[in-house]
């Protein structure tokens, strides 16, 4: 590619970038004047940047650019003037220009065809302004799109002035960068990139940003460091002052005998020293304490200037969302708008990226579920058109987004006969169910109210969908409705995903924080309220029994200290399934910096993320939905420890324990029956990788393992096994469908110690291979 086109592809990316953030303008203000066609403001925004594009399409040589949104620009002209009322016709013309623009510098196909027919749809209504005498309130004048257009003036979109030669250049799009600044909504950007008041665009890469945002966090911990170490020269101080008094009493004592002129000269000498150096090490403190100020100020601002480097308003990430619902009810044959507010809130652009999905789905559901056609909201007491609202804000550190609408709302017993239709619960228990729980079932996989399968909805694909991705970003959904006046999904999740409000606790002399998104309540129970139920502890939580499990059995720890009188306990889950953790102390609400742990680890069970305090005391974020999971596998192997007894089971004589790692449901449970009924203590995995993070947490006497499962085979598993130092020694067997010799031989020189074959098994064969290796299941 010659020096030209390289020159060319810029421009045109840039070109690109102008015309996605014009088109946001144009969609906004042509939405606008759907419903007011006289809103001056609103024309006058769509026309500068109809105005905009055309000089931007100029200046790069964007010939049907230039023809489209110079018709635009007529067509808005001639509605300023008076001369043509803006009809829905005359929009969905308008708006058609609007997605030729953003389209015409990045497709490949040829749009000649879908252009000729939007400059017909805007002459047909040139012709007819023309017709029409201007209104007394013309400002403009109307140029008619029929005729040759004059030469534009000169007045092109302004250029940024020439950068120095040190300056940063301005880098070429690409997908893998984020901006660092942008223009304003709404405002007219130059095909320069330009923002107002002269600032340059700047696009770096999301890595960059990152790795800038954890230098910064570095710097804020360690001046942080300051304090201590002026506290401990504080001390030396003292001491110093100690010491001198001391010298005082020596000189006093000596006083009142007969002592040689040398010893009292040097007396005096230590007394001039010590206090000179008291004097200067006081000084040096008082400097000291100024400079720690200084430096954590200025560490603060650097890290809060970074953190704000990955902020963007909530309303840059809602691109076309108010179109897409306009759109999509006049295809449903209903009429809807979207109302947006807190669009400047400030968002992760992490979390804003992957916001757009569930957004998108939330609103195209309420559309086709939610709003009725204009006869029934006529029939109901409602105006025709429907209205869906959009708000952000932030509440107690977190992002809260609200979608609701005020349409039919859901249908409970409706509801309650495709529970019962779907099997999904007993009559009976369903017409027990509350509202909260009942809407609770919208969210499960392949639900759906639909009876017939259309291109919006009926597949199944729903609501899960949306809760899955929220929950990816460390938030939660909950819905609620009244029947006949509409529907809200609420949406919490964390305003960064770098940085995470948590609750910090004390497990075994260890510090671990706990991401309150997922934190329900945190409890002091005293341990007499603590109640024994079919062998597992409870406590008593909003008049419901919770299941209360030891943070130091999920983490491996020793016995819990017993002279505590309260527990305190984490309640984690969600309504369906809410535990208790109890923990050793409570340390304190704070916000934490997540530092990824090193890709080498690999998934550390029950183990989310890094972080460091603000003395630079390390701790870890604890996975809640790893812990859910470890909580669940507990109390499946009925293996719960009692909170003021550490990680031993219940049962005082230890039992040998066997790992069960199989992908087949089948094999797995008559493996893990066979085991237990001989008085083994069994624990089961999905599959190698799973097997192998239950080993490294816990400690085990022999693997059962399959050969053929995802992620980890049992090949490799068993190579694992045998060149880990703590591991190397546990037995495992393999039990595999592969009887061939040379299967068998790949098995015993990964270093297994059994190769059993499933056409072959029989309980004994197993059970003996077991005895064999570790012996019976109680010593």
């Amino acid at each position: 590619m010659n020096p030209d086109q390289l020159r060319d592809a810029s421009m045109l990316e840039l070109f690109q970038l102008e015309a996605d953030n014009q088109v946001q303008v144009l969609n906004a203000g042509l939405l606008a004047l759907e419903r007011d066609p006289r809103a001056a403001q609103h024309l006058e925004a769509c026309m500068r940047a109809a105005h905009s594009l055309k000089g931007a399409a100029r200046i790069v040589d964007l010939e049907p650019g230039v023809q489209i949104a110079h018709a635009m620009e007529d067509c808005l002209v001639s509605a300023q003037e008076g001369r043509l009322l803006l009809a829905p016709a005359d929009i969905d013309a308008l708006l058609m220009g609007a997605d030729l623009l953003s389209r015409v510098a990045s497709t490949q196909t040829d749009l000649a065809p879908e252009i000729a027919q939007f400059l017909a749809r805007i002459a047909q209504r040139a012709n007819a302004a023309m017709a029409a005498p201007p209104s007394a309130s013309a400002a403009l004048t109307f140029l008619p799109f029929e005729l040759e257009p004059e030469p534009e003036p000169k007045s092109e979109p302004e250029r940024a002035p020439e950068p120095a030669a040190s300056a940063e250049p301005v880098l070429a799009p690409s997908p893998a960068t984020a901006e660092v600044t942008r223009p304003a909504r709404g405002e007219a950007s130059t095909a320069t990139a330009t923002v107002t008041d002269g600032e340059r665009v700047l696009r770096v890469t999301a890595d960059t940003l990152n790795k800038l945002l954890g230098l910064s966090s570095e710097t804020l911990v360690e001046s942080h460091w300051l304090a201590p170490f002026n506290a401990s020269m504080l001390r030396l101080k003292r001491q110093q002052g100690a010491a001198g008094k001391a010298l005082d009493t020596v000189r006093a004592l000596l006083s009142t005998q007969q002592t040689d002129a040398r010893l009292d000269a040097a007396l005096e000498d230590a007394l001039r020293i010590v206090g000179e150096c008291e004097q200067g090490l006081g000084r040096r403190i008082g400097e000291l304490d100024q400079y720690g100020w200084r430096m954590g100020h200025l560490a603060q601002r650097l890290y809060d200037t970074a953190l704000a480097c990955r902020m963007r308003p909530f309303g840059d990430g809602l691109g076309s969302l108010a179109r897409q619902v306009r759109d999509l009810s006049r295809s449903l044959g209903k009429r809807a708008r979207l109302e947006i507010e807190g669009d400047s809130t400030q968002v992760d652009r992490d979390i804003l990226e992957k916001l757009d999905a569930p957004l998108t789905h939330l609103l195209r559901n309420a559309v086709d579920h939610g709003i009725e056609t204009p006869e029934r909201r006529l029939a109901a007491g409602k105006p025709a058109e429907g209205v869906l609202r959009l708000h952000a804000r932030h509440s107690a550190g977190m992002l809260v987004i609200e979608i609701s609408d005020d349409g039919a709302g859901v249908d409970l017993e409706r509801l309650r006969r495709e529970v019962v239709e779907r099997k999904l619960s007993t009559a009976d228990t369903t017409a027990r169910l509350s509202e909260a729980e009942l809407l609770e079932f919208l969210f499960l996989p392949g639900f759906s109210t639909r009876d017939a399968v259309t291109e919006i909805s009926g597949r199944g694909v729903g609501l899960d969908v949306v809760q899955n991705m929220v929950r990816q970003l460390r938030g939660a959904v909950r819905v609620q409705q009244q029947y006949g006046r509409g529907t809200k999904f609420v949406l919490e999740m964390p305003l960064s995903l770098s940085v995470v409000r948590s609750l910090l606790v004390d497990i075994g002399g260890e510090h671990y924080a706990f991401p309150l998104a997922y934190v329900t309540h945190a409890l002091e129970v005293p341990l007499g309220d603590i109640e024994q139920l079919e062998g597992h502890q409870h406590v008593r939580f909003q008049g419901r029994q919770v299941g209360l499990v030891s943070a130091r059995q999920l983490l491996q720890y020793g016995d819990a200290p017993t002279s505590a009188e309260t527990a305190c306990v984490v309640v984690i889950g969600d309504h369906d399934g809410l535990y208790g953790v109890a923990v050793d102390r409570y340390l304190g609400e704070r916000t934490v910096v997540v530092q990824p742990l090193d890709p080498r680890l690999g998934k550390v069970q029950n183990i989310q993320a890094g972080a460091l305090m603000e003395d630079g005391t390390p701790l870890l974020v604890l996975d809640v939905e790893d812990l859910l999971l470890s909580i669940h596998k507990l109390v499946a192997g009925g293996r719960l420890a009692r909170v003021d007894s550490g990680i031993a089971p219940v049962s005082a004589e230890r039992r040998k324990r066997v790992l069960v790692i199989d992908d087949s449901l089948t094999v797995r449970e008559l493996e893990r029956k066979l085991l237990l009924n001989r008085g083994y203590d069994v624990a089961v995995a999905v599959d190698g990788l799973d097997g192998w993070n239950m080993l490294r947490a816990e400690a085990f006497d022999l693997v059962v393992s399959d050969v053929d499962m995802p992620r980890m085979d049992g090949i490799e598993l068993v190579s694992r096994i045998k060149r880990d130092p703590r591991l190397q020694n546990v037995p495992v067997v393999v039990v595999s469908y592969k009887d061939r010799q040379d299967d068998r031989q790949r098995g015993l020189d990964a270093g297994a110690d059994y190769y059993l074959a499933k056409s072959s098994f029989h309980d004994e064969a197993l059970l003996d291979a077991v005895e064999d290796l570790i012996g019976r299941a109680r010593p």
